[in-house]
């Protein structure tokens, strides 16, 4: 009776490991710092070919995180394998495109995947891009003003 109760147990714990594993498949978290202000919302946008990178209304998936003490994180899951790349900025007033000034600088803080350098306009996809294998990941961006 005792090993039915304990292959019983450690079965429930190995299934209760599955699940949370299966929970974490196809996941990116996008942890985002450097925000100068909790007002408005940070949205990011996932991209999957070059073609697309960075242009809005594009994206293959977006999604809108809240802002807490500077940061924000997005999280996209239900993901497949493959290449991705990441653009993200700050909608302070819950805009739903980047907004510009003169000259085309960005009046919002923005950032992208791997943190490539962007003073003379986004960053080629090639840049922003990185490999997904599946499972969960972690892909952090700091904002640029």
């Amino acid at each position: 009776m005792r090993t039915i109760v304990f292959t019983s147990l450690l079965f429930g714990l190995t299934a209760g490991v599955a699940a949370a594993n299966a929970q974490a498949a196809g996941r990116i978290s996008v942890p985002v710092s450097g925000v100068r202000n909790d007002n408005g919302v940070v949205r990011c946008g996932l991209y999957d070919g070059a073609e697309a990178f960075p242009k809005a209304g594009q994206e293959s998936r977006g999604v809108i995180a809240k802002i807490k003490a500077g940061q924000a994180t997005c999280v996209f899951t239900g993901l497949k394998p493959g290449t991705y790349a990441i653009a993200a900025f700050h909608a302070e007033n819950n805009e739903t495109q980047m907004q510009y000034g003169l000259f085309g600088k960005p009046k919002e803080g923005y950032g992208f995947s791997r943190n490539p350098s962007s003073n003379m306009g986004a960053p080629t996809f090639a840049a922003a891009a990185f490999e997904y294998a599946g499972g969960a990941q972690t892909i952090p961006i700091r904002l640029n003003y």
